[in-house]
């Protein structure tokens, strides 16, 4: 099949043609983005950028596009006549005829002065060449990028008898390497800003992530033994249990309880008993949060039992089972189980290298003694808990500021202060807008319908007017 002259307008320049080109054979062959970036191991938004014009598509790209989609060479021979035209980032009035070369793309990284202009949240997607010729392409939140991450510390994948399957796996999801790593530390320097990212901007936009994080880890266990395949098998728990707490927090319970049973199931296989009490008191989290207070009791007493007393994991455990008796109507032991996790961080010498809980302090306990309390119907002592505790919240907890506003405002409700909750929720709308987090949009739709009764009152009626142009926004 023959690539014809195309004459083209300012407004469709070659790059806009060779990604409408991928588009409508992406749609002949009814692939979304997700599954087509899938099948050819690229990210879904660089694609999208592609599709678009907004981007020129590296070679493998269009090798591998031209592959999965059976075009018969139509989209390569088109890229190979868009990239012999020197102009062919811009805009053009034609297409050159087709040379007898094409010119490799060997640069490691794009330049920052071709990357568009973004907001510091949105990600860069940078390219990425392996030290075995492949192409990884890499997205960061730009303010990580631009702070040095992107340009200073990315290098290629070190070499080693796996690094062909290293660089499969990680060239599906987004990776961050460097050659005097050991693999299992690759991933967990991911992690550390794929968690930083959530707190900043809600889970939806690290799901997608953390989910191929884990395919590339199962799928390079393969290729290691001993040391290495246990040291990879203990980050795919962790991966798992961090993608069991961004489900929880888009409201996707039973994504939360799948991915949250793997960790579970994981965490024996990798022989970390630390780690199996952490999950089974975030199990403990996830069933209170489902409401279901009996099994938040059962599993916090379960974590409880097998919890180091150097570690923060029996506190974690007490505070997960306090809710679960606050949703029975215990009052009694909910506070007796707050008061016990005070004293389990207080009077106890806490290993300082271990990792897991390090959120957890008196803070923490008091924003879970407000929410007992609200529960329960203490509406004014909540709401002036919840109060005490956000102005002692560290700055970084973003997204759990916008939770504990949002509950926050409806336990002023409950105390008969209709202005303030409202006031205190558009605080907390401004949080859940930014980051997408259901537990914030869950309790201030709560909030919506308790406050239509004073619908005529300004400071209510500015609340509900923007809560109904975020859930339009949504929908």
């Amino acid at each position: 099949m023959g690539q014809p002259r195309r004459e083209l307008t300012p407004d469709r320049s070659p790059l806009h043609l060779w990604g409408s080109e991928l588009r409508a054979w992406r749609d002949r062959r009814e692939l979304s983005l997700a599954k087509m970036g899938e099948l050819i191991r690229y990210n879904p938004s660089y694609l999208a950028r592609i599709e678009r014009g907004e981007r020129k598509p590296p070679r493998e790209l269009a090798e591998a596009a031209d592959r999965e989609l059976n075009t018969s060479g139509a989209l390569l021979r088109l890229w190979e006549l868009i990239d012999s035209n020197p102009n062919g980032i811009r805009h053009s009035n034609h297409v050159a005829n087709h040379p007898d070369h094409v010119a490799n793309m060997r640069q490691i990284v794009a330049p920052t002065s071709e990357l568009p202009a973004e907001s510091d949240e949105a990600g860069v997607t940078i390219p990425c060449r392996t030290q075995d010729g492949g192409i990884i392409f890499v997205t960061l939140p730009r303010r990580t990028f631009l702070s040095g991450l992107g340009l200073g510390t990315m290098a290629a994948v070190s070499a080693s008898p796996s690094a062909s399957a290293q660089s499969r796996a990680l060239g599906s999801p987004q990776a961050i390497s460097a050659p005097d790593l050991k693999p299992a530390e690759h991933f967990r320097q991911l992690r550390r800003v794929l968690i930083d990212n959530d707190n900043l901007l809600g889970p939806l936009r690290a799901i997608p992530t953390v989910e191929s994080q884990i395919d590339a880890i199962r799928q390079l266990r393969l290729s290691y033994r001993g040391s290495d395949a246990s040291e990879l098998l203990y980050i795919q728990t962790q991966y798992a249990e961090l993608c069991g707490w961004l489900y929880q927090d888009t409201g996707d319970f039973r994504s939360a309880q799948f991915w949250t049973d793997r960790a579970l199931e994981w965490s024996y296989a990798a022989g970390v008993p630390d780690l199996t009490t952490f999950i089974l008191a975030r199990k403990s989290q996830l069933a209170g949060d489902m409401r279901d207070g009996v099994t938040a009791i059962d599993l916090a007493t379960a974590a409880a039992r097998q919890a180091r007393p150097d570690t923060r994991l029996g506190a974690i455990a007490a505070t997960n089972g306090a809710y679960g008796y606050a949703l029975i109507g215990d009052n009694r032991n909910a506070h007796q189980m707050l008061d016990l996790a005070h004293d389990l961080i207080s009077n106890q010498d806490m290993d300082p290298a271990f990792s897991w809980g390090s959120w957890m302090d008196d803070a923490y306990i008091e924003i879970h003694r407000a929410r007992s309390l609200y529960t329960v119907g203490q509406y004014t002592e909540a709401a002036e808990g919840f109060r005490t505790a956000i102005e002692n919240l560290p700055a970084m907890y973003h997204r759990d500021r916008g939770v504990y506003l949002a509950r926050e405002s409806l336990a002023y409700v409950g105390a008969h202060e209709p202005e303030q909750a409202a006031s205190t929720g558009l605080q907390a709308l401004g949080i859940g807008q930014a980051t997408g987090s259901a537990r914030i949009i869950t309790e201030l739709t709560k909030l919506d319908g308790q406050l239509e009764r004073w619908h005529s009152v300004p400071a209510i009626a500015e609340f509900r007017e923007a809560f109904d142009g975020l859930i339009a926004h949504q929908t």
